[in-house]
């Protein structure tokens, strides 16, 4: 379960340059909406539809985005900061080069979606549905996730810093290059045996002992 350092490649972070952007001012989303260079400032966007709809050079702050529909949605470069809301829908969607800051969200739905270079930092995540989801390159930060469902997806180069993790479910997950080890709490209730391809500290391999024995099928008893 304890890979060398040497051998554990870092993921590589966006590096997001917004240009001067343009308040937006057309109320609602549209499915497949064209939004470039635009900045979306404590707009309620709750119950909206912008399926398939592509988010280039934006940055949305502090939005209400409560049961938002953004299935098959693109966010390339660009930064959310401050959103908030509950049940909102970004199945498949593609998020690439995107700083996600002080989020406070609920049953995030990102069920398929691929995320590559991609900085979550700060804020708190409860029931983040990642089933199936690609991860490549991705860094959570000083955050909290609460029962973070990673099931079938696949990790690689990504990182926990400083971020607490409760709960997480790795059924069938498969992992490579990823970096445990700073995570400030670890639990996993579901699919320890999937670690295979992550790094973790000894600490945390004592913490995870009753976890990986369950996993193997190990039983524990007292000495005779």
């Amino acid at each position: 379960m304890v890979r060398n350092d040497r051998v554990v490649k870092p993921a590589r972070r966006p590096e997001v340059r917004l240009p001067e952007l343009v308040a937006f001012t057309d109320g609602e989303l549209t499915p497949d909406g064209d939004y470039d260079g635009l900045e979306f400032r404590d707009t309620d966007l709750a119950g909206q539809d912008g399926g398939g709809a592509r988010f280039l050079d934006c940055a949305l702050r502090g939005c209400a985005l409560d049961e938002t529909r953004l299935h098959h949605a693109r966010v390339v470069d660009s930064v959310l900061s401050g959103i908030r809301g509950v049940g909102t829908d970004l199945a498949e969607a593609s998020l690439r080069d995107v700083e996600l800051v002080d989020a406070r969200l609920g049953g995030t739905q990102l069920h398929g979606a691929v995320l590559e270079r991609v900085l979550v930092r700060g804020g708190k995540i409860d029931y983040l549905n990642l089933r199936r989801a690609r991860l490549k390159d991705v860094v959570f930060e000083g955050c909290v996730l609460v029962e973070p469902d990673f099931g079938g997806a696949r990790l690689e180069r990504v990182e926990f810093v400083d971020c607490v993790l409760k709960g997480a479910d790795l059924t069938a997950a498969t992992l490579v290059d990823v970096d445990l080890r700073r995570a400030a709490e670890l639990d996993i209730t579901r699919g320890a045996d999937r670690l295979s391809g992550a790094v973790i500290s000894h600490a945390q391999l004592l913490d995870l002992a009753p976890v990986l024995a369950g996993a193997l099928g190990v039983r524990v008893a007292e000495d005779a």
